[in-house]
């Protein structure tokens, strides 16, 4: 099956019969779109579609390109994302990109889930406490970064402890210890976000690291870069597999 059958039928798969309004005012853009996104980097690599839909809402959730994450949503339950998987990978976003961004993404998914008859809210996920969060995220923390943590946290200097303590305790404890979603793919995630961002390679090195670390392999990691391709473009493209080939090199696959 050629890349125009392919891109028709996974289309399909993800939206259902209607075809883009662009296909109105400017079909051949719509054509080279279509038979790149769905027929040819939909197909690259091994990676399931859910796989791919929580990385493209992530992606699209920190672009603000809200019609296209409206359209994702569906996108995602219609190739079987739960809707606990959709909130978390969104909620995932939210140390990265800020809470308004996050919650412009929220509100998308939220009409979409009306629409389509899904109770709000979504049943709690969380695994901590006032008392327990630092306690939880630091040990997250650790599982994914190593001594690494402790040496960055005792020489952060005394003006600057809290910021180390809110990563602990925020992005760590109250997100990366919820359930929804496992280790190896909140981990995953953050990788394509910090790599959408421009201009956070140190942070993309980093999550590399830490995606080696929970078990997510080089080639897994390229796969997901490789999808993010068409919405975040060549160059944070580029820039991410730069990052990726510097921490595993090609000859020392892990």
């Amino acid at each position: 099956m050629d890349r125009i059958e392919k891109s028709k039928e996974k289309y399909q798969e993800l939206f259902g019969e209607g075809v883009p309004s662009s296909y109105a005012t400017d079909p051949e853009f719509q054509d080279i779109l279509s038979r790149f996104i769905f027929g040819e980097v939909f197909y690259q690599g091994t990676l399931a579609d859910i796989q791919r839909e929580l990385l493209t809402l992530v992606i699209l959730t920190v672009n603000q390109t809200l019609p296209q994450l409206r359209a994702h949503v569906s996108a995602a339950l219609n190739v079987g994302v739960t809707p606990v998987e959709i909130k978390e990978a969104v909620y995932q976003c939210a140390p990265y990109i800020g809470f308004p961004k996050t919650l412009n993404a929220i509100n998308e998914v939220n009409e979409v889930f009306t629409s389509r008859n899904i109770a709000l809210p979504i049943e709690s996920q969380s695994q901590v406490s006032e008392h327990s969060r630092l306690e939880k995220g630091l040990a997250v923390q650790m599982e994914i970064f190593g001594d690494a943590i402790e040496k960055m946290r005792a020489s952060a200097p005394s003006n600057q402890k809290h910021i180390q303590e809110y990563l602990s305790a925020f992005c760590f404890g109250d997100f990366y210890t919820r359930d929804g979603l496992d280790l190896k793919i909140r981990e995953l995630l953050t990788l394509a976000m910090v790599s959408a961002l421009g201009g956070a390679e140190g942070q993309v090195k980093a999550h590399v690291q830490g995606n080696i670390n929970v078990g997510n392999d080089k080639e897994t990691l390229i796969e997901a870069i490789t999808h993010c391709l068409p919405y975040i473009g060549f160059p944070r493209t580029l820039n991410a597999l730069a990052c990726i080939n510097e921490v595993i090199p090609e000859n020392e696959e892990k």
